[in-house]
């Protein structure tokens, strides 16, 4: 009988290449409450976490060249779904903000008792938000 027991276990960071290393970190430092755990200003690049889940963002060479994501057309992440302590209230928080465009507003995600939202922040990067 072969071990059928998983070969990993759990995410341990995700990196994002955002267009504006600074605007990027601030959403997650000042939105979200994240922490920064390091940085590599060479590379560059900032560490950031939330105590659960460590994200690395890295600027990208050349901003005004870098080509946007489109869900649809690329083959890549998706997106990067977080869970949410408090859904409505954040949710509010990121509506009042002039760096976040909301998808959509918390909305139960079909007969799973679960809520989510989806909203873009700096760097274009599509954030989903999940409360169960």
């Amino acid at each position: 009988m072969s071990d059928q027991r998983s070969k990993t276990s759990g995410v341990h960071h995700v990196g994002l290449t955002v267009p504006d290393l600074s605007r990027a970190r601030n959403f997650f430092i000042d939105a979200l409450r994240f922490n920064q755990v390091g940085e590599v200003p060479d590379y560059p690049a900032v560490f950031l976490s939330d105590g659960s889940i460590l994200i690395t963002l890295w600027q990208a060479e050349d901003p005004a060249t870098a080509v946007p994501f489109d869900r649809r057309a690329n083959i890549g992440l998706h997106h990067l779904a977080l869970r949410a302590n408090d859904l409505t209230g954040l949710a509010a928080e990121l509506a009042a903000r002039d760096d976040v465009e909301i998808e959509f507003e918390p909305e139960g995600l079909g007969d799973t008792g679960i809520s989510h939202m989806m909203c873009r922040i700096p760097g274009n990067i599509r954030l989903e938000l999940i409360a169960a």
